[in-house]
């Protein structure tokens, strides 16, 4: 069973979450740690649901050897309960979801947080969302998000090196 429940969050599920689903499942690969986590991303906004990541999201992961495999779809009032901790990519992103827990009241038992308070190479608040840049946004995307994940990955496997 698994031990660690995270889901990424953006706006529409096609660039940044899905791509930081794909970033931290590489890296769990790497390590073999695939039975202790169970890993997903939804978007704040329902769009682009059942929609594969934007194909220059995909074409920039591949480029690292890194699958983005979800479909996109909304986050659900059952995610505050399903998963352990929900990690967002901006601010507009962790205020939706911060008021879905309100809305849920005590039903909310999942950790929200912005996703680059994991980061240790990068100092800054909000993964840009690429959609409308080119192709080097992606590529900034993606190096946020791998520093990010091997910090949150840290984080969750060695507890004691990093107290809350």
């Amino acid at each position: 069973m698994a031990e660690h429940r995270v889901l990424f969050v953006c706006l529409g599920n096609i660039c940044r979450s899905p791509a930081a689903e794909g970033v931290f499942l590489h890296l769990v690969k790497q390590r073999d740690l695939v039975d202790s986590f169970v890993v997903d991303s939804a978007g704040t906004g329902g769009w682009h649901v059942g929609q594969p990541a934007d194909q220059r999201m995909q074409a920039a992961a591949n480029r690292r050897g890194i699958h983005l495999p979800s479909r996109a779809r909304q986050l659900a009032m059952s995610d505050l309960t399903s998963f352990d901790l929900i990690l967002t990519m901006d601010q507009d992103n962790l205020d939706a979801v911060q008021s879905l827990s309100r809305e849920a009241g005590g039903r909310s038992t999942a950790t929200i947080q912005p996703m680059l308070g994991y980061a240790r190479r990068h100092q800054t608040r909000d993964i840009p969302d690429p959609y409308y840049g080119g192709e080097a946004g992606f590529e900034h995307v993606l190096d946020l998000l791998e520093d990010a994940c091997e910090g949150l990955l840290e984080t969750l496997t060695n507890p004691a090196k990093h107290p809350e």
